[in-house]
């Protein structure tokens, strides 16, 4: 590719900190890269490479405060899909995998611990006996509530330091993305 790179010269802007003008870890990779082929089209790797990194740390945060629960962020998740399915709080396990990206075992073995803990509970359905389903128990209902509560919490302080309109515009670009990558073709 002829494209120019970008890889960033951090500078002070008004308003900015003197965090923003050092620039953060994927600055001085983009740098590295730029020193090292200058030819290299890093606009790609300047988001994505800050998606990850922000998912590590956000993973390490929210795995904290789920593990106070008893829980992993894995198994909340099963949780959290269960009670936005609104009343009777029930999906099938084909529903839970595909909604959440996993492979059938995964979801198998999620199911397994939950069902141990009682949290949700999985039975035959009625009109198709050949279909499981699983329901959130009344005690699930009660912990994902406690663990979204505290979860959400969380999450707005993460982002706190964002003003609204950063929050809002980081929303939309990252919103914009997933669209485009979910209606893209499959990976």
């Amino acid at each position: 590719m002829d494209t120019e790179p970008t890889a960033p010269t951090p500078t002070a802007s008004p308003g900015s900190t003197d965090a923003d003008a050092v620039g953060d870890h994927v600055d001085q990779l983009l740098a590295q890269w730029a020193r090292e082929r200058p030819e290299l089209d890093v606009s790609g790797l300047s988001i994505v490479a800050r998606v990850v990194r922000l998912q590590r740390f956000l993973d390490r945060r929210t795995a904290t405060v789920v593990a106070e629960h008893g829980l992993r962020i894995g198994e909340t998740n099963v949780l959290a899909a269960l009670r936005r399915a609104g009343t009777p709080h029930t999906l099938t396990p084909t529903e839970l995998y595909r909604g959440l990206l996993l492979s059938s075992a995964a979801m198998t073995h999620r199911l397994d611990r939950l069902e141990e803990l009682g949290l949700v509970q999985r039975c035959r359905a009625e009109e198709d006996r050949r279909q499981v389903l699983v329901t959130l128990t009344d005690r699930g209902r009660e912990v994902v509530d406690e663990v979204m509560d505290a979860y959400t919490a969380e999450l707005n302080a993460l982002v706190g330091g964002l003003d609204p309109h950063a929050q809002a515009g980081l929303a939309a670009g990252l919103r914009a993305l997933l669209l485009h990558l979910e209606d893209g073709p499959p990976a």
